[in-house]
């Protein structure tokens, strides 16, 4: 009989093949993690300050912008520490927790992205109803089941994970704690859960891609119905930020779980575009094309530059 002994730690190897790059890479993503929070924080002060965005859609962007801060929050500062020379372990409770983190806040900002297309489509498609429709009361519930669902998911996915044995290896070849890299290291027969995490994880994000798609299908046909050039013009800006958030967001999640053959360098240079770059970028999508949002962040760093108003 195999003497097996439960493993209490795992070692975070970080990114495949980037071996003395460490100065580098911590400078680098470093410096993404700040312009991440430094932006997220304009974009969140800039909505609370301005009554006149106190609307469901910026209610939902307040939201975006409050996981994009933490988004990155689960891997990021680890990954800094260890790049600055630091110790590589982390727990075993430590790994529970940023895989269940990681998940709850990626399938609630699937579900949040779902939410926004359908607040734009009522927008759009109804504008007379829109402010009975978009209550406040339905806009709360609406933000907080998408809490909800990404919780079970993320529950779903960390219990289907860490239900397996690890007795062996403890050394993940990753740079975070995520499904495909621990399900190597367990002590079992793993082929069966990689299907059914495989399913989870493809069917959320596909149907969320859905919902989406007939979202914008019949925004876009209300907009072309629009006779104004202008009127078409606008209507085609609003929702142009929205739709190139959803393509930085939902990219990464096919490459990553559902290519047929893993790459593993592949893999973490997508993951940390997606971890770090797209949280990054979002205020900069929300706000280059929306005055409104411009006009308030101008306000904003006025107010905390000490500024004189042009």
């Amino acid at each position: 009989m195999r003497n097996l002994s439960v493993v209490t730690e795992f070692v975070l190897l970080g990114i495949p093949h980037t071996e003395d790059l460490e100065t580098m890479l911590f400078v680098l993503f470093l410096s993404f993690y700040i312009f991440t929070l430094m932006g997220n924080l304009l974009i969140l002060l800039a909505i609370i300050s301005s009554t006149r965005l106190h609307t469901p859609m910026y209610f939902f962007l307040c939201k975006l912008s409050i996981f994009d801060i933490f988004f990155p929050s689960v891997s990021s500062p680890k990954m800094l520490f260890y790049l600055s020379g630091n110790s590589r372990t982390i727990s075993y409770g430590g790994c529970v927790s940023q895989l269940f983190f990681y998940h709850f806040l990626g399938c609630t900002e699937c579900f949040l992205y779902t939410v926004m297309a359908y607040d734009r489509f009522v927008a759009i498609c109804f504008p007379l109803r829109y402010t009975i429709i978009m209550s406040h009361r339905v806009c709360a519930i609406l933000a907080a089941g998408t809490s909800f669902f990404g919780c079970i998911q993320a529950t779903f996915l960390t219990t289907l994970t860490f239900q397996l044995p690890y007795c062996g290896p403890n050394e993940v070849d990753y740079y975070f704690c995520d499904i495909p890299v621990m399900l190597k290291l367990a002590c079992a027969d793993t082929s069966a859960l990689e299907m059914v995490g495989f399913i989870s994880v493809g069917l959320m994000p596909l149907s969320c891609f859905l919902l989406i798609l007939t979202s914008y299908s019949c925004i876009v046909r209300s907009i072309l119905q629009i006779r104004s050039a202008e009127g078409r013009r606008r209507a085609f800006s609003t929702c142009s930020a929205h739709l190139t958030a959803i393509l930085l967001s939902f990219m990464p999640v096919v490459l990553i779980y559902l290519q047929p053959t893993p790459n593993p360098w592949l893999n973490a240079t997508v993951q940390v575009l997606n971890n770090l770059v797209t949280p990054m970028l979002n205020p900069l999508i929300y706000s280059l094309r929306n005055k409104e949002v411009k006009y308030s962040l101008r306000k904003v760093l006025q107010q905390v530059a000490f500024l004189p108003e042009k």
